[in-house]
């Protein structure tokens, strides 16, 4: 068992969410950077659709009630197990009783601690994460919390105590002196954190009820992500994109990435919790591929889109 002694600003529980039901009115939601997820499943062991924490700006608290493996991968932070630093994107072994306490990321937004069994918290059609809009899955954490975990199936060996105090669950020297079984930090990119140039987009499916010179400015402007951003999406700053056709539009279906623009003219991205279906026009929407680095897009970023 993990206990929650202090969530942070916003930490949830994720998993790979719930595909196909958009017909009932439910987004897949999920973990919001999913590589990051699947990274952190992948250090422990688990299968990688196990649940996941995933955090907002971090500093979650938690102890850990058993002996147990850990990574944490996604927006890079501190990391201190009983207040010794292990390293961020590395298998981390934990002894029962041992207290985790993250920092603030130095860069991203959504960090993810997996536990080797994964969370077992119970599913709700078919999955354990929480979509923030719907409401469905379990509810933010909140401190005192207690969160379950499943028996694990990993092949990494027990903790054993290091010279500095940390655990290590292999007995392979990490870059950071603790002991670890893999070794790649993903501030950079490869877990999906980072700015790493302009998100890819397609125009559409509403680029023609815009003007020219807006779909232009659109991939012209460093468009500044708000205070105003959740796991439903993202409202960015910037100059008003001025639309051509001003008729209403029926509400159609959305995705993750799309661009929808409301009356002011300002885009807002949607992302994991995104509603499924929408009233206002989409100049362009997100490559598939570049929404782990959306996910990470903190208030006060800068973002640029770049047409295929």
């Amino acid at each position: 068992m993990i206990v929650v002694l202090a969530p942070g600003p916003l930490a949830t529980v994720q998993d790979l969410g719930r595909p196909g039901l958009a017909h009932l009115g439910i987004s897949p939601s999920g973990a919001a950077d999913r590589p990051s997820h699947i990274r952190a499943n992948t250090l422990v062991g688990n299968d990688l659709g196990a649940a996941t924490i995933e955090m907002t700006l971090g500093r979650l608290r938690v102890r850990f009630e058993s002996t147990t493996t850990i990574a944490v991968t996604g927006a890079p932070c501190v990391l201190k197990l009983d207040g010794v630093v292990v390293p961020h994107g590395t298998a981390v072994g934990v002894l029962a009783g041992q207290e985790l306490r993250v920092g603030a990321p130095s860069s991203g937004l959504r960090t993810y601690l997996a536990v080797a069994g994964g969370l077992d918290v119970p599913p709700t059609l078919g999955s354990r994460s929480t979509d923030t809009l719907s409401g469905l899955g379990p509810a933010p954490l909140r401190s005192g919390q207690v969160l379950p975990v499943a028996p694990s199936r990993t092949a990494l060996g027990p903790p054993r105590r290091t010279e500095s105090g940390a655990h290590g669950a292999s007995g392979t020297e990490g870059a950071s002196g603790a002991h670890g079984a893999s070794g790649t930090d993903g501030a950079s990119g490869t877990d999906g954190a980072g700015p790493d140039g302009p998100l890819t987009v397609t125009p559409g499916p509403r680029a023609d009820w815009f003007t020219d010179a807006a779909r232009e400015t659109l991939c012209r402007t460093a468009w500044i992500v708000s205070t105003d951003t959740n796991r439903v999406g993202a409202r960015l700053n910037g100059p008003a994109l001025d639309r051509a056709v001003t008729r209403e539009l029926p509400s159609e279906a959305m995705v993750a990435g799309a661009l929808q623009v409301p009356p002011d003219g300002r885009p807002i991205l949607f992302l994991a919790d995104h509603p499924v279906t929408g009233g206002y026009p989409v100049i362009a929407v997100v490559a598939e591929a570049d929404l782990p680095r959306a996910a990470q897009l903190r208030p006060g970023a800068a973002v640029r889109f770049r047409a295929r």
